[in-house]
C-alpha cells in the first residue's frame, strides 16, 4: 500500500511510495518516489536497484545471448514507474506530459569531450522496444542524454517523468510541414490546456545537410542553437503558443565553452521576458557532432494563467540572459543553481584550501550556499524551500554526493521532493562547481 493516498489538495504537497507488494522498492536515500501537488504530479528517477543488494535480481543479465542488458533494465524501470503513477491515481498514458531518459556511456571520453565530439555511440532500440510495449505511441515529449554514472553501480538506465492530472485532454502535436524532429518515436510536443510541453531538439539535420563545408565549421554552437531553436518556433505555433510564451528551457550543451555562443543566440530569441533556464554541460548526444539540445515549456497564447518573473537582490544575478526563476499558475521554474556569485564566479569558501587538501566539506558548503539563494528566491515568489516538487541533481563527481544530499534533505524536516541525482563527469560553467540543480516549486496563489 502507498505510505499516503493521492489527494488532490490544491494548497499542499505529498509524497507518494506506492510499496513494495507493487514492486517498487522504497528508497535508500532521502528522496520521495512521487510528489503530487495539486494537478501535478512529479515522478523521481527510478533504476533498476532494490536498494539492497544493488542491481535488482530479476535484472542480472546471465545469458547474454537471450537477454540485453539495458532490456531488461528498462522493462524495471519502466513497470515500476507505471505502478507508482498508478499509486498517484494517475495512468501513464493518459497523464504522463513529459519524459527524461539518462543513459550511462563511457564516450565520449574525456578527450573527445575536449575535441568537442560529444556522441555517446550507444544504441537506444533496446529501451524503445520495451517503451512501445508499456507507453503508447507516440510516447510524450522527452530528452535522451548520455551520462556518466548513476548512483547504484551497474545500473544503465534512469528515468523520470510529470504528469498533469486534470480536466483536459492531451493534444499530440505534429511537426510543421519541412520541420525535421529527433528521432525516438516520441511526439515533438503536447499541449495540455494552458500547457505546451516541447521534446528536446537537436541539430542533426543541419549537421547532415552542412557536414564537411566552412560553415558548419566555423560557427557549429551560434548555428545549431539559432536552428533549433527557429524548430522550435515553428512547433510551439502549430501548438498554438510561441517562443515569447516559454516560462522554462532545458539546455543542453556540449562543452561550457558553448555557453556564450549560445546565450548571444538566446539574447536574438528572447529579448525579453526570457524563460527560466537549467543550462547542463557535457552531455552524449545523439547524433554526432551535435553541440546543443534544447527543450521548452510553454504557456498558450490564449492561456488563462499568467507567467511572472521573479527577481530579488537577496540571491546572485543569473549566468546569462535568464531570470531569477519565472512563476507559471502554481509552479516556480528555477533557472541554473550553482554555488556562484553575481559575478558569475565560485562563491568564496566553496573549495578547499589548497595547503590544507584534506579539510573541509565542499559539497556541504556548495548546496548550503545554493539553498539560502533558492529560499530568497522562493520567499520572492510567495512560496518556501519546503514546497519544492522536483529535484535533479548534477555532479562533477559522485564524491561529493553524500554530504550534499545529507544537507539538501536538512531543509526538508517532512516530505522530501522527488529526486534524480546523475554525474556527469566532465566541468560545469562554473570552474569549481561541484553540483547544479535544476528545481520546480509547488507556488499556489
Amino acid at each position: 500500500m502507498a505510505t499516503k493516498s493521492a489527494t488532490k489538495n490544491p494548497a499542499t504537497k505529498e509524497a507518494i511510495w506506492p510499496g513494495l507488494e507493487a514492486g517498487v522498492p522504497k528508497p535508500l536515500m532521502p528522496y520521495s518516489p512521487a510528489i503530487r501537488a495539486g494537478d501535478w504530479v512529479f515522478i523521481a528517477g527510478l533504476i533498476a536497484s532494490d536498494f539492497q543488494t544493488g542491481l535488482a535480481p530479476e535484472v542480472v543479465n546471465s545469458n547474454s545471448y537471450l537477454d540485453n542488458e539495458l532490456a531488461l533494465q528498462s522493462n524495471f524501470v519502466l513497470r515500476n514507474l507505471a505502478s507508482t503513477i498508478k499509486a498517484c491515481d494517475c495512468d501513464i498514458n493518459k497523464n504522463m506530459v513529459r519524459m527524461w531518459q539518462w543513459l550511462v556511456s563511457e564516450n565520449p571520453s574525456q578527450s573527445d569531450f575536449h575535441k568537442g565530439d560529444n556522441w555517446p555511440s550507444m544504441t537506444l532500440k533496446p529501451y524503445l522496444n520495451i517503451r512501445d510495449t508499456i507507453v503508447n505511441s507516440p510516447a510524450p515529449p522527452s530528452s535522451y542524454l548520455g551520462v556518466r554514472e548513476l548512483l547504484c553501480l551497474g545500473t544503465a538506465l534512469e528515468v523520470d517523468m510529470i504528469c498533469l492530472d486534470d480536466e483536459h485532454q492531451p493534444q499530440i502535436i505534429e511537426a510543421p510541414k519541412g520541420i525535421s524532429t529527433a528521432s525516438g518515436g516520441h511526439s515533438c510536443g503536447m499541449r495540455r490546456g494552458d500547457w505546451v510541453f516541447l521534446a528536446a531538439e537537436n541539430a542533426a539535420d543541419l549537421i547532415t545537410a552542412t557536414e564537411g563545408s566552412t560553415q558548419w565549421h566555423i560557427d557549429s554552437i551560434e548555428a545549431q542553437a539559432e536552428h533549433i531553436l527557429e524548430k522550435l518556433s515553428a512547433i510551439a505555433k502549430a501548438s498554438g503558443s510561441s517562443l515569447a510564451k516559454a516560462v522554462k528551457a532545458d539546455v543542453y550543451i556540449g562543452h561550457p565553452s558553448d555557453f556564450a555562443g549560445m546565450d548571444k543566440v538566446w539574447k536574438r530569441y528572447f529579448p525579453d521576458n526570457p524563460p527560466a533556464r537549467v543550462v547542463i554541460p557535457y552531455m552524449g548526444m545523439g547524433h554526432k557532432g551535435n553541440r546543443i539540445e534544447i527543450a521548452l515549456t510553454l504557456l498558450t497564447n490564449d492561456a488563462t494563467i499568467k507567467a511572472q518573473t521573479i527577481k530579488t537582490p537577496d540571491a546572485p544575478k543569473p549566468l546569462g540572459h535568464e531570470p531569477q526563476a519565472v512563476k507559471a499558475g502554481d509552479l516556480l521554474f528555477f533557472s541554473t543553481q550553482m554555488a556562484f556569485d553575481s559575478t558569475g564566479n565560485l562563491a568564496d569558501g566553496m573549495v578547499r584550501h589548497p595547503s590544507f587538501p584534506w579539510y573541509g566539506s565542499p559539497g556541504q558548503a556548495q548546496m548550503r550556499y545554493m539553498m539560502k539563494n533558492i529560499d530568497a528566491i522562493c520567499k520572492a515568489a510567495n512560496t518556501n524551500v519546503e514546497n519544492i516538487c522536483r529535484r535533479v541533481c548534477f555532479h562533477s563527481d559522485f564524491q561529493w554526493f553524500a554530504e550534499s544530499i545529507e544537507e539538501w534533505a536538512s531543509y526538508f524536516p517532512g516530505d522530501k521532493p522527488a529526486s534524480t541525482t546523475i554525474r556527469l563527469g566532465g566541468p560545469f560553467v562554473v570552474p569549481g562547481a561541484n553540483t547544479l540543480l535544476d528545481l520546480i516549486a509547488y507556488a499556489p496563489d
